[in-house]
């Protein structure tokens, strides 16, 4: 019969010119299943049924068509063992050189609104994984195709094998790896979906930690480099899908970064808001009527750690705003929306990264925060850390005045726009602001005194006065001297989770300076 090969796929991109070189160009014979045979016959390919290959009929509306000796046996037969070629023979099997097999869209179909569990149970592909399997198990003797972008690079490998057999073997390992890659991740789709639709749920499951954890990511792209030029880095999964690139330079590790942790902080604001980030720190953030003028104040908070930083907006930036940001240089600039006038005075910027957030909160239509995953992975040593996004400020029906003076509406107004941002800080971390406008912010210091002293003085090279600011603290004060350091710096006013031991202390200082204090019960760390 010469060489063999087992087409039977979901997906028919290309197909008709690949099994065209087969046989006509490399001589092979093809066997083939249900549609595809009949694509292929209709086309004028001689193609063998599999059900007459193995002389049984394909079953149970074709979930049993491929399970079969002579299927497999072909597959798994190793061309060195005389023994497995002596069984081969005896019992009829003749050896499959080529499978392409790509599977059920079962990922494609629970996707889908409305998806019933019926039609998601007969998009799970038994017998092509099983082939796949099979194929790719044996791949020193046969080529396995579970992707049409390998059609070209296995026909190019088949014309030089005569002077390159080299080339081949490598193909076949390159091409089996790929297969239980893509087999591993079709099985952790469906586990995800079982797991979703159980009638009695496992509560592992439901909590959004499963006792097992089955992390399958499709390589979206490869990056430059990582942090540095020396780390390799690679991009996994959809971000894309959340993300369109207008015009700019590719991408960076670092860009990716700073483009997650800007459009988490913007999911915090309805109001016209502008942050800008650097190595995913706010350095400045302000909300407004208009995105001009929160523009100006973000931009007064700090006018030299912006250089090269990332700009985040929730709104349409348009040409007024764009001629403003575009007076300084910055890396990326993220929006729902982008005017032709902004478009125009950016276009100007050839390496300017613009990106449009295509996928939006249904709470303001942003196009910003919904594009945001529900959990968050960490390599440790050994494995992964896995928890939920922090998404909350708190029960701010729970929020709790602990001093003597009750804030005034404008201190309630500066300390909540002051906890949205220090949530978004790494800490510990000092957020001053007055009305909604950071005027200091101070990062990632050992001590959260020393964030004070930083935010201050960055207060005062930026030429903002902080008396009658409030300060925010993401975690609790362990002693007095932080929230000494606000009151001596100006501020009114302090939001902070309270619950540390010298809680009292800290409450008369603030007594003492005659500052009212709020205590919100939860805390925001950000490692």
């Amino acid at each position: 019969m010469g060489k063999l090969a087992l087409l039977s796929v979901s997906d028919k991109t290309g197909l008709l010119e690949f099994a065209t070189a087969l046989v006509r160009v490399h001589g092979y014979t093809l066997l083939s299943t249900g549609g595809t045979a009949r694509m292929l016959a209709e086309k004028g390919l001689p193609v063998t049924e599999v059900s007459q290959h193995t002389g049984f009929p394909e079953i149970m509306e074709g979930r049993v068509k491929t399970l079969h000796p002579k299927i497999h046996g072909g597959l798994l037969c190793r061309r060195d063992k005389p023994e497995h070629l002596a069984q081969a023979r005896q019992n009829g099997i003749a050896l499959i050189d080529l499978v392409v097999v790509n599977l059920y869209p079962f990922e494609q179909t629970v996707a889908k609104p409305g998806a019933h569990f019926e039609e998601a149970l007969e998009n799970i592909d038994i017998g092509g994984p099983s082939m796949l399997r099979s194929a790719a198990k044996n791949h020193e003797s046969v080529t396995v195709v579970c992707d049409p972008a390998d059609y070209q690079p296995v026909l190019a490998a088949f014309a030089a094998e005569a002077g390159e057999p080299a080339k081949l073997a490598e193909l076949r390992r390159r091409l089996a790896r790929k297969v239980f890659q893509r087999t591993a991740s079709y099985d952790a789709a469906i586990a995800r979906y079982l797991e979703a639709q159980a009638a009695e749920p496992d509560i592992e499951a439901m909590s959004g930690f499963p006792a097992t954890l089955t992390l399958s990511w499709k390589k979206a792209q490869s990056l430059r480099y990582g942090e540095n030029p020396h780390q390799k880095a690679a991009l996994y999964g959809t971000f894309h899908e959340h993300f369109r690139q207008l015009q700019g330079k590719e991408l960076s590790y670092n860009n990716i970064l700073d483009i997650t942790a800007a459009t988490y902080l913007i999911g915090e604001f309805e109001r016209p808001t502008v942050a800008i980030l650097k190595h995913t720190n706010p350095c400045g953030a302000a909300s407004a009527d208009s995105l001009l003028e929160a523009w100006e104040k973000a931009y007064a908070t700090d006018r030299q750690a912006p250089f090269g930083g990332i700009i985040i907006v929730n709104q349409t930036l348009d040409g007024r705003l764009a001629a403003a940001i575009a007076e300084i240089f910055t890396e990326v600039i993220i929006a729902p929306r982008f005017s032709d006038e902004a478009l125009a005075i950016f276009g100007k910027k050839k390496n300017l990264r613009l990106m449009v957030a295509t996928s939006g909160s249904p709470s303001t239509g942003s196009g910003l925060e919904g594009s945001g995953a529900l959990q968050e992975i960490r390599s440790v040593i050994g494995g992964v850390l896995v928890q939920d996004r922090d998404r909350t400020l708190g029960n701010v029906a729970e929020f709790k005045v602990v001093t003597k003076r009750e804030p005034t509406k404008e201190e309630w107004a500066a300390m909540m726009f002051g906890w949205k941002i220090g949530k978004h800080v790494k800490s510990n971390s000092i957020v001053y602001c007055r009305g909604e406008q950071t005027l200091g912010i101070g990062a990632g210091q050992m001590a959260r005194v020393d964030s004070s002293r930083i935010a201050v003085w960055k207060a005062g090279e930026a030429g903002l006065d902080l008396h009658g600011s409030v300060v925010a603290s993401e975690a609790l004060f362990p002693f007095a001297d932080g929230l000494i350091a606000a009151a001596d710096a100006g501020a009114t006013a302090a939001i902070q989770p309270g619950g540390a031991i010298r809680d009292a202390e800290v409450i008369a200082a603030a007594n003492e300076r005659g500052m009212t204090m709020v205590f919100t019960g939860s805390r925001h760390f950000k490692h």
